[in-house]
């Protein structure tokens, strides 16, 4: 149980670590804004629907009102017209008419103080709403002044994300180079030696030794025929001296 808790608790700090750098505060602070709009739109709509409750409970309200005079007109007249029974059913009428008016009365009471709640709700929640709005927008403004102030200075000293990827390259370009340089040198001196043949060059390694010592032995002619010229120019002097 011990290992697992520990490895549990290694994956939840893993995962997140990575929440925490993928996270941006920008969308998160849009995000809580518009839940709390929603918020305060399901909050003006719970408003019109006992605004528009209350509104139904007056228009029957004001129906009975109407109403109760006529019946007790109607019970006047049946009992001028000897009908007693009509006249009491008509009375009748008009105190359930009054049971029904003071019932809706009580609700439209109610309603009302619903009303009044939800209203300052709504006004305290648009007030909230209003001054999370403003400090978002104020968090974001430095959130990205902070972020670009971080990419600047990553960028200067070289320690950001891009500039460690550009100094990895420039220093496998060297290295690349380096080997390529060394790759260089060392197949010149393997083809001076004679231990690989230069294939661009006419001829074969022999032919070359040979037009080598060829080349040799026509420098040492050169050299003797130079030497024998300036050692009979130097006996002709010799004997032009004496005849003198």
């Amino acid at each position: 149980m011990g290992l697992m808790s520990r490895t549990s608790n290694v994956i939840r700090a893993w995962f997140s670590k990575l929440l925490d750098r993928a996270e941006d505060p920008s969308v998160t602070l849009d995000y809580s804004y518009e839940r709390q709009r929603e918020m305060l739109q399901k909050v003006k709509k719970g408003i019109a629907d006992v605004v528009t409750a209350k509104k139904r409970l007056q228009l029957q309200t004001q129906k009975l009102e109407i109403e109760m005079p006529k019946l007790d007109e109607q019970a006047r007249q049946a009992l001028s017209a000897g009908r007693e029974d009509l006249a009491r059913a008509a009375l009748e009428r008009k105190a359930f008419a009054q049971q029904q008016l003071q019932g809706l009365d009580g609700q439209i009471a109610d309603l009302e103080q619903q009303q009044d709640k939800l209203s300052e709700s709504e006004k305290r929640l648009a007030a909230k709403v209003e001054s999370f709005r403003t400090q978002k927008e104020t968090i974001k403004a430095q959130y990205s002044a902070a972020e670009a102030q971080v990419k600047i200075g990553e960028a200067a000293t070289g320690i950001g994300d891009e500039m460690a990827d550009t100094g990895l390259a420039i220093e496998r370009a060297q290295d690349k180079t380096e080997e390529m340089q060394a790759r260089a040198a060392a197949v010149d001196e393997l083809v001076e030696s004679g231990t690989l043949e230069d294939y661009t060059s006419t001829g074969s390694n022999l032919d070359r030794e040979l037009a080598k010592v060829s080349a040799d032995q026509q420098v040492d002619q050169e050299l003797e025929r130079l030497k024998g010229e300036l050692e009979a120019g130097g006996a002709k002097k010799e004997l032009e001296e004496e005849k003198r």
